[in-house]
Order: C-alpha cells, then sequence, then structure tokens
C-alpha cells in the first residue's frame, strides 16, 4: 500500500515519527494502576506521541522536561467518562479539577440521548458549561459517541460543539458496545466543521492501515491504546503509508 496524506500544505510520506506527533497515547481501563500510568508516561516520551490520556483521578502526572524546558507531552484526560449522563454542573466540576490537577486537555462525552433526542441547543449548553469552567488555552474535545448518532446528529452535534467553543470533535469513546471511530464518520464530521474544529478519531484504531485511513478522512489527532503496534505499522521494510 502507498497512502498519502498532506501535513502543513505538503504532499508527503508519513512515516512512524510523523504519525506520532498525531497521536493521544491512551490508558482509561477501570483497572488501571498508578504502574501502568507510568508506564504509559514513559512509553509515550518514547514512542514520541504528542499527548497521553487518562482518568481524572490520575492526574497530577510527572511529565519528563525536554531539552526546551517544556514538557514532553500533553496530558489529556475525560469528564462525564464513558456515558455522558452527568449533570453539566458536575462536569464543569470535574473539567475545573482536572485543570487545577495539571490537564492540558480535556476530553468530555455529551448527553448522546440528548442528541438522539435531537435536543442540539440542549447538547451545545452542555458543551458551553465545560467550555466555561476549562478555558482557553485548555484544549477541549467534545466526544460525540458517532456509533451511536446518525448522520444528521453527528452533524449538529458538530455544529453545536462549534457554537460552545470546543477545539475538537472526538468520534468515539472506545466503551459503547456500537463501536468506535469509522472512516465514514470522521468524514461527516470533517465536512461539517474541519478547518474550523480539530477532528479526534478514538475507539478501535488499531492498525497503521487504519491510522492513515482516519487521517485521509480529516482526523487531526488520534487516540490510540495501542500505539507501538499501530507505529511499527510503519516499517522500514513495508514502506512509508
Amino acid at each position: 500500500m502507498n497512502h498519502h496524506i498532506t501535513l502543513e500544505g505538503a504532499h508527503r510520506p508519513l512515516d512512524a515519527a510523523g504519525l506520532a506527533t498525531f497521536v493521544d497515547h491512551t490508558l482509561l481501563k477501570p483497572e488501571a494502576t498508578r504502574a501502568d500510568v507510568n508506564a504509559l508516561v514513559a512509553e509515550a516520551v518514547q514512542l514520541g506521541v504528542y499527548a497521553v490520556c487518562v482518568s481524572p483521578s490520575f492526574l497530577p502526572l510527572e511529565i519528563p522536561v525536554g531539552l526546551d524546558g517544556a514538557p514532553d507531552l500533553k496530558v489529556a484526560t475525560v469528564v462525564g467518562f464513558p456515558s455522558g449522563k452527568h449533570h453539566s454542573d458536575v462536569k464543569a466540576a470535574e473539567a475545573a479539577r482536572a485543570v487545577r490537577d495539571g490537564a492540558d486537555e480535556v476530553d468530555m462525552v455529551i448527553d448522546i440521548g440528548a442528541a438522539k433526542e435531537r435536543r442540539f441547543e440542549d447538547v451545545q449548553a452542555d458543551i458551553a458549561a465545560v467550555r466555561a469552567a476549562a478555558p482557553h488555552p485548555t484544549v477541549l474535545k467534545v466526544i460525540l459517541e458517532t456509533a451511536a448518532l446518525s448522520d444528521h446528529e453527528i452533524i449538529e452535534s458538530c455544529r453545536a460543539a462549534a457554537a460552545a467553543g470546543a477545539d475538537f470533535v472526538k468520534t468515539s469513546t472506545g466503551f459503547h458496545p456500537a463501536g468506535g471511530a469509522t472512516v465514514r464518520a470522521v468524514g461527516i464530521m470533517a465536512g461539517t466543521v474541519g478547518g474550523r474544529l480539530g477532528i479526534k478519531a478514538s475507539g478501535g484504531i488499531r492498525t497503521a492501515a487504519d491510522a492513515i485511513a482516519m487521517i485521509n478522512a480529516g482526523a487531526t489527532r488520534l487516540g490510540l491504546s495501542s500505539t507501538a503496534a499501530v507505529l511499527g505499522g510503519l516499517t522500514a521494510d513495508e514502506g512509508s503509508y
């Protein structure tokens, strides 16, 4: 295979190091331990990824500092996870605590039922409450759980996220039985808010081919738990994608 994507306006092959810069190296299993998280951070630094994403109870994290004096990784966490069925003020309080505990980025779950009922004003208000509690420069990503939504519901939820001041829309928690990220969903999201908001594909991305397909569809960030395996798919003997 010879997949190509556009990076910073230049059409060139993407190698493992380039792909790593898209990645939030993620550990959200309920049984995760502090030792697991420490190992995640160490692996993330080794792999050269953009961020780690962990449950809020693990914050604050000790992140190594690079030669320039800046942390080697961004720290992301989740809010209202994984169901989204929390009151907005509870989500807001969780987000504010996460920021105090050192989170650079917050990935919140919308009230998926509200989107199913097409109460998009309520979806927007829920996101806006978290945005107010975690203002810029904190990056706010909005998890839609796209596998549970129709195309129309994805589009309107993306519009609600943009109106509420979010920075990204994200496909999935990775916990919903309906499934995770799909190329189709990423394409719909990119077609709705691409160029204005980032697009994070997350959930079920386990190979390099999966990752490249998501980027080609418009993803600007990837949530991966099998990061080493995905990056390992871009090997010299297989060629760059």
